[in-house]
């Protein structure tokens, strides 16, 4: 197995933010439908990681650490289809156009461009896939589903507003370190190992991804969780979404490309 040693990997990842600048600014109806396919990609992770992880109750009611080690395992299959399949996604684009940026092959408008517009298309895969093929589909109508996503959706829009910022660097620090991880690779075990590892440690550990959160907040309101629109966007979306910008551009894409001299 011979992978990428990490200058590379960051002259990589400069190629693939200019790429992704390069179509945000050329094709946006494929930017949208790429955004679309990652927000359902990244549904369809927590959907496997709800139904697997709270589906032994009485296993994880004595050893609450098997139901964050199995949702943990399921959860990342989203990731790995975003990168194996090239969709857009926008935790990993915050790492991503930052060497590309520094690099000279793009301006910080084209970044705050594909960033919204990926960020509305992850919503609407997101969105789309929770009503049609979990709500529709009665995935979680039963317990222990049932109750656990209206305590898992309460339980996201009660916390401080600084926990969820904090808990969301932490969340997108492991989600650009796993992107990262996966461009060392060339195969599809290396790039799905390197997806796999730290999106796995960042749902054990709890912390908050603002894309994921448009999978289990709206399906925990479809399912009854007392949270309102208002309330899901203020108590959790934007402070995870800034949590996310932080440990995504900062603590991954500049940071390598400061390390590894990416610039201009």
């Amino acid at each position: 197995m011979q992978i990428r040693v990490p200058r590379e990997i960051t002259e990589t990842a400069a190629s693939v933010g200019a790429a992704k600048a390069k179509l945000t600014v050329n094709s946006l109806s494929r930017l949208l439908v790429a955004s679309c396919l990652a927000g359902a990609y990244i549904a369809l992770g927590g959907i496997l990681s709800l139904i697997v992880g709270y589906g032994f109750p009485e296993l994880t009611a004595a050893n609450p650490s098997v139901q964050k080690l199995l949702s943990g395992c399921m959860f990342p299959i989203g990731l790995i289809l975003v990168v194996i399949l090239g969709a857009e996604l926008f935790t990993g684009n915050n790492a991503l156009l930052i060497p590309s940026w520094m690099k000279g092959s793009h301006s910080f408008g084209t970044i705050v461009r594909n960033w919204t517009l990926v960020y509305l298309g992850n919503f609407i895969g997101a969105i789309a896939f929770t009503y049609i093929l979990v709500y529709a589909c009665g995935l979680t109508a039963a317990d222990p589903w049932h109750s656990s996503i209206i305590g898992i959706a309460e339980a996201k829009v009660s916390m401080p507003w600084l926990t969820v910022f904090f808990k969301g660097i932490g969340a997108n620090w492991c989600v650009c370190l796993a992107v990262w991880l996966a461009l060392s690779g060339k195969t599809f075990f290396e790039k799905a190992l390197g997806c796999w590892i730290p999106v796995m440690a960042f749902v054990a550990l709890g912390y908050e991804h603002s894309i994921a959160n448009m999978f289990f907040i709206p399906l925990g309101m479809m399912e009854g969780a007392d949270v309102g629109i208002l309330e899901a966007i203020t108590a959790n979306l934007i402070p995870a979404t800034l949590g996310n910008i932080a440990g995504g551009a900062l603590l991954v894409g500049a940071v390598n490309a400061y390390i590894h001299e990416i610039r201009k």
